[in-house]
């Protein structure tokens, strides 16, 4: 099996000192709109410099099946965004040998000391946040932007993370990046309703259709 590329960014790219960057990470199985959405409106609205796509060997809390290689998973992820140059897709995940999102963070940080990260998320992803490992590290590590999706706004105001880190919520959008965490703010505005779990279902049930029509 080919290795996964290593596409490692070091100064004086976009990762020099004092760049804002945001951090969305996932198994991106596949990237869609969807992911663009989220980054590009995080991107305007918190002033960020850069979004980088940490695409992941393997999330802890998915299943192996039905999980496309990363090196498709990247490739398909870098040709959707090609066109958005502030969007970086990577795989430092393999790079680094980690598997879980605190010790990603705790590397990262370590190894760019001068850049100002904030992890992003869909307001989808609270209903587990609390299952990740060292959640709340996660929270007191870097400034936390969630980005409001459909059908799930109510939802994350009740989330276990958000109601034990209350008197960190409502940072002002523009001053996130800077703020020390726990540092946490929301997102609201135009939704994207796609996702990599519609596309996947959608995509098993033309394959079924294809193979229930009879041969000619």
């Amino acid at each position: 099996m080919k290795r996964a590329r290593s596409n490692w960014i070091a100064p004086p790219g976009p990762a020099a000192r004092g760049l804002k960057i945001g951090l969305l990470g996932g198994s991106f199985n596949p990237a869609h709109e969807g992911h663009l959405h989220i980054s590009e409106m995080a991107r305007k609205r918190l002033g960020l410099d850069y979004v980088w796509w940490l695409v992941a060997p393997q999330n802890p809390l998915k299943p192996v099946a039905g999980m496309e290689s990363l090196n498709r998973r990247v490739a398909f992820a870098e040709a959707l965004a090609a066109r958005h140059s502030r969007i970086v897709v990577m795989d430092i995940e393999h790079a680094l040998g980690t598997r879980y999102t605190i010790d990603t963070l705790t590397k990262l940080k370590r190894r760019f000391r001068d850049v100002h990260f904030v992890w992003l998320m869909g307001s989808d992803n609270l209903k587990n946040f609390h299952r990740w490992k060292r959640w709340a590290d996660i929270m007191q590590s870097v400034p936390v932007a969630v980005v409001t999706r459909p059908g799930c706004a109510l939802a994350s105001l009740c989330a276990k993370p958000f109601i034990r880190f209350h008197g960190a919520r409502n940072i002002p959008l523009k001053r996130l990046a800077m703020a020390k965490p726990p540092a946490i703010a929301f997102i609201d505005g135009p939704r994207n309703r796609q996702s990599a779990t519609a596309i996947r279902e959608a995509a098993l049930r033309d394959e079924a259709l294809v193979r229930a029509i009879p041969p000619c």
